[in-house]
């Protein structure tokens, strides 16, 4: 059949250009990963034809023997790496090769330093594929045609900045992709090179990756040819399934590659877990945790992560069944013989064989993160920076094995006051004071405000600790995890403070006593404030600060109700409302003693309305009218100019 050709030149979207120069020349020392790259990215089609084809056996097309072929041409100065795979519409190429339509693009620019060493690593953590072809090319040549499709599409570029789409003729359905070597690069036109690049980088693929071979003429003894001279392909990887070897068979390396094809990153993993379920549901997992976490991490429409293969036939590597949001950044695949081939999307979320291989992955990489945080506390130190503020998700989603995920928690407390994240909630309870029996934080929108929150003062006179939380997730958190190893988490700025049996005798009857002394004091308050707060009163949690605001035990924190209208929510939607904090005082500052002694109303009330107005400042809070703040305050300073 004949196409009608159609031809166009088009312009890289500006990132792929940036992308482009940056990876050609920091990825430059490292450049024969370009073959790996594309034979994972010819993988990839060739799994995702077995999988359509399992509901179209058409697809085939009459050739079911899936392969990868690579062949090189000293005379054209080309490589040529081709698939039977499942191919690319006109639309697809220029979807995935014009543009880079990833989450966290931008982010990945700002992060880049100009530090050639550094910047390789977060270009090949970004995954840059196909267009690592243009390392040891000057010029690539695309042709694909789409399984099921009489349409191929020819895409060609130079790489700087323009590429030609065409509308051609493809007899075979898959893609090749044809390197022009710059000039440079001909040691890669060398059956041996390329053979042994396959041999370290993609042994593992368990597609067959052929390359022509030679056979010279058989002669007999008197020279007589008895067999002609012939080309014959021969596979140049071992085409088995990593995952399906023994423990005893794999080293480091061999898991490592593994993982830069299954995970699509440039750099060495974490760690992973290797591990075999036999019995009624027997099922084969090979799983991971990156060094680095993706720049789409934070992206719900992600599709990747762990890879299902059904007795190593490839399902799909978008099935949220197998492991839950807060280990989203886990990758590698999962094998089972107890599913059936022609398994769907539907299937999958109603099977209790697929419910028990997601626990028993769960299982296995909750495992693997406790052995890291006992053993290797550096490693997990890496892992929390990376992954943190995901796994505080798990006591929120995954009520099972809240306990054990809470273990993994780590946060930043006044026990070291920096914003390292590494005090657990073991270590927190190992330093509890005698007769402590609950475990303080104040959430803040950043650490600073968490640790200057005069919310902390009496804590750190009595030399109680505090877990110092700033990340958005923990506001979820705690609302999720109210105990651990029963002791109750209490919010320093919530309700009346339990701190009784840390006072002396001498010290509740001050505290009595100054509370009657207030009475009236506190009354002119509340008339000044009655539209602002549900109660004020003498506070016993302050020491340096004139005052602060305190939301009642069971009420939505300042903190959490700011993030929400951030986030656009209508609080009246819930039901809720603004909340109404409760007003503390300080009876031992100087700027509440001389309140007290106020005559003037006018004076009382502007006095009262700064020190309400910096409470609301130290949560973090903005002000209703910051005008009426500084007209107030400057009201004040004259007065102390007198």
């Amino acid at each position: 059949m004949t196409v009608e050709a159609k031809k166009e030149t088009l312009g890289f979207q500006t990132e792929v250009k940036h992308l482009l120069h940056l990876m050609i020349h920091s990825l430059y020392s490292n450049k024969e990963i370009f073959l790996r790259e594309l034979i994972s990215n010819a993988s990839d089609a060739a799994d995702k034809l077995r999988f359509e084809a399992l509901s179209n056996d058409g697809l085939y097309e009459g050739d079911s023997d899936l392969k990868i072929r690579i062949a090189f041409d000293n005379d054209a100065n080309t490589i040529t790496v081709s698939d039977n795979g499942i191919g690319m519409t006109r639309e697809e190429v220029q979807e995935h090769i014009g543009t880079i339509a990833k989450s966290g693009t931008k982010q990945f620019f700002d992060a880049l330093t100009g530090d050639q060493a550094k910047d390789s690593e977060l270009i090949g953590q970004f995954g840059v594929g196909f267009y690592s072809a243009f390392i040891v090319a000057d010029k690539v040549t695309l042709i694909t045609r789409k399984a099921g499709s009489q349409e191929a599409t020819l895409w060609e570029s130079t790489g700087e900045g323009e590429y030609t789409l065409e509308t051609v003729e493809k007899t075979s359905r898959g893609t090749d992709i044809i390197l022009h070597l710059k000039e440079s690069e001909k040691e890669f036109l060398n059956d041996y090179r390329l053979s042994s690049i396959v041999k370290k980088f993609s042994d593992h693929i368990s597609l067959p990756i052929v390359m022509a071979k030679e056979i010279p003429a058989v002669t007999d003894e008197e020279g007589n040819e008895t067999e002609p001279a012939k080309v014959e392909d021969e596979t140049i990887n071992s085409a088995s399934a990593l995952w399906t070897k023994s423990k005893d068979e794999l080293d480091d390396e061999a898991y490592n590659e593994f993982y830069k094809h299954v995970g699509h990153d440039f750099q060495d993993p974490l760690a992973h877990v290797h591990s075999k379920v036999e019995g009624t549901n027997e099922y084969t997992m090979l799983l991971y945790v990156p060094a680095r976490a993706p720049f789409d991490m934070w992206d719900r429409d992600a599709k990747h992560g762990v890879k299902l293969y059904v007795r190593k036939v490839f399902i799909m590597d978008d099935a949220e069944q197998l492991m839950p949001r807060y280990l989203r950044f886990i990758r590698g695949v999962i094998d089972t013989d107890s599913l059936p081939l022609n398994v769907s999307r539907e299937i999958l979320q109603q099977s209790k064989k697929i419910s028990t291989i997601k626990a028993g992955a769960v299982k296995k990489v909750l495992g693997l993160l406790e052995g890291i945080a006992t053993n290797d506390k550096e490693k997990y130190a890496t892992f929390w920076a990376q992954f943190g503020n995901v796994i505080k998700e798990g006591p929120i989603e995954d009520h099972k094995n809240k306990e054990r995920v809470a273990k993994l928690l780590r946060f930043a407390s006044t026990h070291a006051n920096t914003d390292t994240q590494d005090v657990s909630f073991e270590d927190y309870i190992g330093r509890m004071q005698e007769g402590q029996d609950k475990i303080y934080y104040v959430t803040a929108d950043s650490f600073t405000a968490a640790k200057n929150s005069p919310h902390l003062e009496i804590f750190r006179k009595k030399g109680i600790e505090v877990l110092l939380l700033s990340d958005r997730v923990d506001e979820w958190l705690v609302s999720n995890l109210n105990d651990f190893d029963g002791k109750v988490l209490q919010s320093v700025a919530k309700g009346q403070l339990d701190l009784d049996k840390f006072d002396t005798e001498e010290d509740k009857k001050e505290q009595e006593e100054t509370s009657k002394d207030f009475e009236s004091v506190i009354t002119q308050i509340k008339d000044v404030l009655k539209d602002k707060v549900s109660e004020v009163r003498i506070s016993h949690r302050l020491t340096a600060s004139p005052s602060c605001l305190v939301t009642e035990q069971d009420a939505m924190s300042l903190n959490m109700e700011r993030i929400m209208k951030e986030a656009g929510q209508d609080m009246n939607m819930f039901g809720m409302g603004a909340t109404k904090p409760v007003f503390e005082i300080n009876p031992e500052h100087a700027l509440v003693l001389r309140l007290k002694e106020e005559q003037d109303d006018t004076r009382f009330a502007d006095l009262t309305r700064i020190l309400f107005d910096q409470a609301v400042l130290s949560e973090g809070g903005q002000l209703d009218d910051p005008a009426e703040f500084v007209h107030n305050l400057n009201g004040l300073l004259q007065g102390l100019l007198k």
